[in-house]
């Protein structure tokens, strides 16, 4: 469900999309699945992260996950009051959890994933009772977000394919 927020608010939801579609470039730039994420106090960014789960090796290393753990260090506590988050990607099960942990006040997300959402694709946890509610908004600049994914994943797949192509006798 997309919270309807007044107009005058957009520009700056764009803006902090924006930062989080930067880092989201720097994952593409990486191999990594563009995602992008960037948290906000106080109208500032005070974290900044992109996927590192395939330069690591690390499964947990999800855009949110990252910036999550620098926005704590940041501001010396877990739980991480008056902050709202924006991602290029709808969360997963996994960074919902940790959202909901760290009492994130709102989260604002690009594109919808259908496969793996977890805030209105294919659940509703924020919806669920929990000792934190966190409030969302879907489709900030959803287009650009949606775009950067699909190039990326085209990408892989015609490189599968070339390799493949080349591994044949």
């Amino acid at each position: 469900m997309t919270a309807k927020k007044p107009e005058n608010d957009l520009p700056v939801h764009e803006k902090f999309m924006l930062a989080a579609l930067k880092e989201a470039k720097k994952a593409y730039d990486l191999g990594e699945s563009p995602i992008g994420c960037v948290i906000v106090k106080d109208g500032r960014i005070i974290a900044r992260a992109h996927n590192l789960r395939q330069t690591r090796q690390d499964a947990t290393l999800h855009a949110e996950m990252i910036c999550i753990s620098k926005a704590c260090r940041k501001l010396s506590a877990w739980h991480i009051f008056d902050c709202d988050l924006y991602v290029t990607l709808e969360p997963c099960y996994m960074c919902s959890g940790a959202i909901i942990q760290s009492h994130i006040r709102h989260v604002y997300f690009g594109a919808f994933d259908p496969k793996g959402g977890a805030v209105c694709s294919t659940n509703h946890l924020f919806d669920l009772p929990h000792n934190h509610h966190v409030e969302y908004t879907g489709g900030i600049l959803k287009e650009p977000c949606s775009q950067l994914l699909k190039d990326f994943f085209k990408e892989l797949r015609n490189q599968k394919s070339k390799d493949q192509k080349q591994d044949r006798p």
